[in-house]
């Protein structure tokens, strides 16, 4: 059966995006040409503060005496949960030796990057997680610096929950400084930072598109758009929450897409209805996100059994994807383009975003067909060695010689030649490729 859709999006996550590019390339520009004087130009145009840009130890410490106990509690026990999981996922990584022939040895060697970059969203909402996702991960990969921009709010500057966050996670600067200008500070190492040898954390088109003009000559891990997510539900679902699930994810922003995949005509039917009240009851700036997605973003898709409904989440490789279906094994294997996955009514993708202990930088916009989202690894860089011993080279000269040839590059295969010659004066080769 085809897909059936009870409500189809007339918007997309792409069709919903304006050309920055123009602007951004200029900004950067810019404040690489203008320095630290430049970047103060363009904080004062758009962050509107005028306050310190490297918080001080005295600063940080302020921020964080006004942050509520229990709140410092809940930052820990995310951060906890967030590091152990950062740390199991580094042990999966290590460093080998392997004697590929003998006398020939290769290994690899995991090494973090030097200084990482993290931005900090702190607009709409002030994303807390965010800067325990970030630095958290980095501080665990082993990275020497970590700096965090995050813009502030006028006269007001730095969430002090987020100072708190990032100080405690580990971060070694905090910067007041938010948008195109602190992404630019980090990349090019104004305000004697270091130059970030990566970028990471979620943030708006102005964000998102200088860190893809910057990639390149900075690592990043990935351009996000709008965060979406997609709910499998079949019949045995709870329809309550589903729907207060999708909402809690429509929120983000206006064109934040979300989708619910089911083959239960019922349970789509009274989710549906649902929908709208939920909406409604949430805080002002929230219940118009929220509107706005569900309006123009958001999908009920009706399918005719589970195998269809996977394939057709798998074609839309979701940054979020969760499960309230049975036989929730069935699911865990078949399942395969995402960036997290919550298997169960007992879990929910607001618990990975905030809490649980899995990363919640995602990629977005159907980038987890190929990519998965921000982990200890990203801030590492997996590198190759070897060493051999003269008798081992002898038959990886041989084939680099003839190869070489073929390809017509001479001196690739006059640097197996000598070599030849030097370890082993009596014998005769033939080096051509067609001997």
């Amino acid at each position: 059966m085809a897909l059936e859709y009870l409500k189809k999006a007339t918007l997309t996550a792409q069709s919903g995006a304006s050309d920055v590019h123009e602007l951004v390339q200029g900004i950067l520009n810019d404040i690489e040409e203008g320095g630290d004087a430049k970047a103060l130009e363009y904080a004062a145009k758009f962050d509107k503060y005028d306050g310190n840009v490297i918080l001080t130890a005295e600063e940080i410490e302020a921020a964080s005496a006004l942050v509520p106990e229990k709140l410092k509690e809940d930052i820990q026990f995310a951060h906890d949960n967030v590091k152990r999981f950062a740390e199991a996922q580094k042990a999966t990584v290590s460093d080998i030796e392997y004697e590929i022939v003998p006398g020939l040895i290769a290994g690899q060697k995991a090494i973090p990057v030097d200084a990482a970059g993290c931005y900090v969203p702190g607009g709409r909402y002030s994303h807390i997680a965010s800067a325990i996702m970030t630095v958290t991960t980095a501080k665990v990969a082993g990275c020497n610096h970590i700096a965090v921009a995050s813009p502030p709010r006028p006269e007001v500057g730095v969430a002090p929950a987020i100072i708190y966050a990032a100080h405690i996670c580990g971060a070694d600067k905090i910067m007041a400084m938010g948008g195109v200008q602190g992404v630019a500070a980090m990349t090019f190492g104004l305000f004697n930072l270091p130059k970030a040898n990566i970028l990471v954390g979620p943030g708006n088109q102005f964000v998102a598109e200088a860190k893809r003009i910057l990639f390149g000559r900075v690592g990043i891990d990935m351009i996000a758009g709008p965060t979406d997510s997609l709910i499998l539900a079949d019949q045995s679902a709870d329809p309550h929450i589903v729907a207060t699930d999708l909402v809690s994810q429509a929120e983000h922003g206006y064109n934040s897409p979300v989708w619910l995949v089911t083959d239960s005509r019922a349970l789509a039917e009274d989710v549906m209805n649902r929908v709208p009240d939920l909406i409604a009851d949430l805080p002002e700036v929230n219940r118009d996100n929220a509107a706005a997605a569900w309006r123009d973003y958001a999908e009920v898709i009706l399918c005719a059994d589970r195998e269809e409904m996977a394939a057709c989440s798998d074609d839309y490789a979701p940054e979020h994807l969760t499960v309230q279906a049975e036989d929730l094994p069935w699911w865990l294997d078949r399942l395969s383009c995402y960036g997290s996955l919550f298997l169960g009514e007992e879990t929910t993708v607001s618990y990975g975003d905030k809490a649980s202990g899995t990363n919640h930088v995602l990629p977005t916009s159907g980038a987890a067909s190929y990519t998965g989202g921000l982990s200890v690894h990203k801030y590492m860089k997996i590198v190759t060695w070897q060493q051999a011993t003269r008798e081992g080279s002898k038959r990886v000269a041989e084939a680099t010689a003839r190869i070489s040839r073929l390809e017509g590059m001479e001196g690739h295969a006059r640097a197996a030649d000598v070599r030849l010659a030097k370890y082993f004066p009596g014998e005769n080769f033939d080096l051509t490729p067609h001997g």
